[in-house]
């Protein structure tokens, strides 16, 4: 069976924002990714704005639930809403411009850290616009360096999931990595730019070539001096946390709450079980795809997608990477072949009944990237139906 990906499709906006413009009440359904959770909060400000009533909250459901006024689904394709999909386009970028459409200016910093938490550099993809407000406002400017959400750049080296490094996981490690570059408390520009350096060889030392990519992403941030977070790279990297672990608060934070400290905390934990799962992976690679075995709890299935995104950055020597644990799996990929569609053949796989039930499986996800959880499969058998799915 092939799972060559379809082309992305793209929500038209002003099919969007007509949909919304005569709403009494909204409902929100967003996918649990970063992206979706910053869309989720660009819309809901600016249905405020418009005294419209609305309500947000993630789902891995296939159908919206019934239910009062118009529902909109974000990040998918809902058979009974209104829908922005995944596309070429980040979801959070396509909900500014319905945003706009409606007459309302669009949170350009919300907006934007969608956009990277979607894997796009601010201003590409549609963002142009959003990146031009945000810099007119002085809410973003560069710098060199890192991208951390917290002043604290031992702990951002240790906690952020956009790079993979020997310090990945590890305080004590970054620490000692700062100490001998001479990187204080109070770095200087100079300083940024040294440990960015090291940051850079580090993270592609002996990794496949689309590291340096990846690693780019994570240097040279945008500063937000007027935001939660001490860069949007940074935020980008909790709101991903977040729409994983504690999506609720996510949304508190999309529409302004005051919750960066706990939000921080969250990205912490997120962080430091996404790096022990991948501290010692049994690795296979196959036609098409890398597979890294690993052990975690059932609790840890909400780390499976950010470790496969590394994977896929870091190791991967194939176009998909797939890490899966005894009852989860995640797959990250270029988008060439379907990964949500072989995570499905997986499951289909392990139904020990026969039943081939895997549209009634709990697989969450698009071309690029998606995350599988099941009970009591077999993870050879896993495995097996995943890379049959891509011949």
């Amino acid at each position: 069976m092939s799972t060559a990906a379809d082309p992305p499709t793209e929500a038209d906006p002003e099919r969007v924002a007509a949909a919304l413009s005569g709403a009494d009440f909204v409902r929100v359904y967003a996918r649990p990714t970063g992206d979706t959770l910053a869309a989720a909060g660009v819309l809901a400000r600016a249905l405020d704005d418009r005294a419209t009533a609305f309500q947000v909250r993630t789902t891995r459901d296939a159908i919206v639930p019934d239910g009062d006024g118009t529902a909109l689904a974000l990040g998918w394709t809902a058979p009974n809403a209104t829908a922005v999909p995944t596309g070429d386009r980040p979801v959070s970028a396509v909900a500014s411009a319905v945003v706009d459409r409606l007459g309302v200016e669009p949170d350009p910093l919300v907006g934007l850290t969608g956009v990277v938490a979607a894997g796009t550099m601010p201003g590409d993809g549609g963002s142009g616009s959003l990146l031009e407000e945000a810099e007119r406002r002085g809410v973003v400017r560069r710098r060199p360096g890192v991208a951390a959400p917290t002043a604290d750049l031992a702990d951002a080296l240790a906690h952020t999931t956009l790079v993979r490094t020997p310090y990945s996981g590890d305080a004590e490690s970054a620490r000692g990595l700062l100490d001998d570059l001479g990187v204080g408390t109070d770095p200087a520009d100079d300083d940024h730019r040294r440990l960015a350096s090291a940051v850079a060889l580090d993270a592609t030392d002996g990794a496949p070539e689309q590291a340096v990519a990846a690693t780019t992403r994570a240097l040279h941030p945008h500063e937000t001096p007027t935001g939660p977070f001490a860069t949007l790279e940074g935020a980008a990297d909790v709101f991903d946390a977040l729409a994983r672990e504690r999506p609720g608060l996510g949304v508190a934070l999309a529409l302004g709450a005051d919750a960066a400290d706990a939000a921080v905390d969250t990205w912490r934990d997120h962080a430091a079980r996404v790096h022990d799962a991948l501290a010692d992976p049994t690795t296979g690679r196959y036609d098409g795809v890398f597979v890294a075995r690993v052990e975690t709890d059932p609790s840890d299935a909400s780390t499976l997608p950010a470790a496969a995104r590394l994977v896929r950055d870091f190791a991967s020597p194939e176009p998909l990477a797939l890490v899966v644990s005894d009852d989860a799996a995640a797959a990250a990929g270029d988008g060439s072949t379907d990964a949500t569609a072989a995570l499905r053949a997986g499951v289909a796989a392990t139904d020990s009944d026969g039943d081939d039930d895997a549209d009634g499986a709990d697989v969450v996800g698009d071309a690029r990237a998606g995350d599988a959880r099941f009970t009591g499969g077999d993870v050879q058998a896993f495995i097996g139906g995943f890379r049959e799915a891509l011949r």
